[in-house]
């Protein structure tokens, strides 16, 4: 039986116009679940008996589970239990501005990224649009506080379940949903170009990283096996055409290895080949595991390819670190409790 929450806006419009009812009930259903909180059916008063009849013959309202909460300072980790058994991560952090969370898209990863533990577990599935809309609900029931920012950058390849998480993205935008502004959702990819390609099309303002990782393709043929299938320069001729076409500044996501990505020479090529385009690279202390080899750059090394990157002017920042400590940080996520 799907999930309710599987539902955009227009899909449940579409749905009641089948049941020849008016489609402002879909705004009433809406209300009734993401600002009523209200996950009962038999609770949602004004929609009619007709439309609550075929909404309890049609729709579950099922829940996934928080098994485990891990805190350290400004951040949480919480595991959730699927209704199959399987289990994905999500963390909350603490901002100035606000709450913001790190939402997973897919039991395991088939990317394999050298450096990162999610990839160390084959996906196993994709997950529904509404395990990640209950990520978010679930959260801000726990710390009874409202999400102002999410980041699609947990366990997964969010363009490998491109239909679910755009899915995902237009409830939580909705007016009617979540209601969290289109600027204060990013979503990042490891360089799926078909599907780069496709959201560009789309006309809203949401936010598009690229984890890149190497300036050349055969360092990234090492850290990122999918770049053998869609190369760096295919991939920069991608963002550049993005960024041309929809106007929006793309994120660069580059982790910093010790010794492997993080010398001179690749901060001078860096910034050769993203001279010119509208993109700020974010530079991303690596969050070492026990299960992986590589080491973090120091931050002597760091600075340096910073300061590099500012040199040749290129907007570049380095990624304030959260939950290293429990295990919370960027590239430490697992599908497993252990």
């Amino acid at each position: 039986m799907k999930n309710l929450m599987d539902y955009t806006m227009p899909m449940l419009e579409d749905y009641l116009v089948t049941l020849g009812e008016k489609k402002f009930k879909g705004t009433q259903i809406y209300e009734w679940l993401y600002q009523k909180r209200e996950y009962n059916f038999a609770n949602f008063s004004n929609v009619g008996k007709n439309v609550l009849a075929h909404l309890q013959n049609d729709f579950s309202l099922d829940f996934i589970k928080i098994v485990k909460v891990l805190e350290g300072p400004l951040v949480k980790k919480f595991l959730f239990q699927l209704a199959d058994g399987e289990k994905v991560e999500a963390v909350l952090m603490q901002h100035d501005y606000g709450l913001s969370v790190c939402v997973s898209s897919q039991v395991g990863c088939n990317m394999t990224c050298a450096f990162c533990e999610s990839g160390r577990l084959k996906k196993k599935r994709d997950l529904a649009t509404y395990e990640m809309v209950q990520q978010i609900l679930l959260i801000e029931e726990y710390v009874q506080a409202r999400i102002a920012r999410v980041v699609i950058m947990g366990i997964g390849e969010p363009f490998d379940n491109y239909d679910n998480v755009i899915n995902f993205v237009k409830i939580i935008n909705h007016p009617k949903g979540l209601a969290i502004g289109s600027r204060h959702i990013t979503i990042s990819t490891c360089g799926i170009i078909p599907k780069i390609k496709e959201f560009s099309d789309l006309d809203w303002q949401v936010n598009l990283a690229i984890s890149l990782h190497a300036p050349n393709n055969e360092l990234r043929n090492y850290l990122m096996p999918v770049n053998k299938v869609y190369n760096l320069d295919s991939l920069l001729d991608t963002i550049k055409a993005y960024i041309k076409k929809t106007n929006r500044r793309v994120t660069i996501e580059y982790v910093m290895l010790n010794m492997v990505n993080d010398k001179e020479e690749d901060a001078e090529e860096l910034a050769r080949i993203l001279q010119g385009m509208n993109v700020y690279v974010n530079l991303i202390p690596y969050n070492e595991t026990a299960n992986i080899g590589f080491k973090r750059s120091s931050k002597e090394r760091i600075d340096k390819f910073f300061n590099i990157l500012k040199k040749h002017k290129i907007n570049v920042t380095i990624r304030k670190e959260f939950g290293g400590n429990i295990k919370a940080a960027c590239g430490q996520l697992r599908s497993e409790s252990d």
